[in-house]
């Protein structure tokens, strides 16, 4: 997924800690965001999104809180298509705590999280929980630009086995070695082991 290069003096922890504060849960982002259409179209997808064991037990294994901000649009789909899967995580790990802002109420934050010069969402930003930013990742998985890459030309892409995953299921895969990436950096911080004596 797409890191981010920031403008000088736009990475302040304190402005994403309050951002995630005053962002929203999934059920009242979609209530205040989304049209009844857009709500079926995230229903659908949530409906789609399976954990396999395995997945359950990576984020059974989480020990740190982890803040997550998403700025988001309910009309749009790419967020759509990821969103859900988040709910999901945090349905399954009580640790993790999404919020969501509307990008296009936000756009200060918008321009400050803008991806290869574009207001493209999702765009998600990892806190700990004593609110250090930890990583951004936006936009859409690798498995979503190999598929867009292939149909504008299956030379761009080189071979890559799937495991006849659909992409649902290869989104959801790598969205959670995100999550676990981000939750391994926390757990193996010095700064957190000192904090919870561990």
């Amino acid at each position: 997924m797409p890191r981010f290069r920031f403008p000088r003096g736009t990475t302040s922890m304190t402005d994403f800690a309050a951002e995630h504060a005053r962002g929203h849960d999934y059920g009242d982002f979609l209530e205040r965001h989304a049209s009844d259409e857009d709500r079926e179209r995230w229903q659908t997808i949530y409906d789609r999104v399976t954990l396999t064991e395995s997945q359950q037990a990576v984020l059974a294994s989480f020990a740190r809180e982890m803040k997550v901000l998403v700025l988001a649009g309910a009309w749009c789909g790419d967020c759509v298509n990821q969103c859900p899967i988040w709910e999901r995580f945090s349905q399954s790990c009580s640790l993790i705590r999404v919020r969501y802002l509307d990008r296009d109420e936000n756009p200060e934050l918008t321009e400050r999280l803008s991806v290869n010069g574009g207001h493209r969402v999702p765009v998600v930003v990892f806190l700990s929980e004593d609110d250090h930013l930890c990583g951004i990742f936006g936009d859409r998985t690798l498995a979503k630009y190999r598929a867009m890459a292939a149909d504008i030309d299956a030379s761009l892409v080189p071979v890559a086995d799937d495991g006849g995953r659909t992409l649902l299921e290869q989104a959801t895969g790598e969205w959670l070695n995100e999550f676990e990436r981000m939750q391994l950096m926390m757990r193996t911080s010095g700064r957190l082991r000192q904090l919870h004596g561990d």
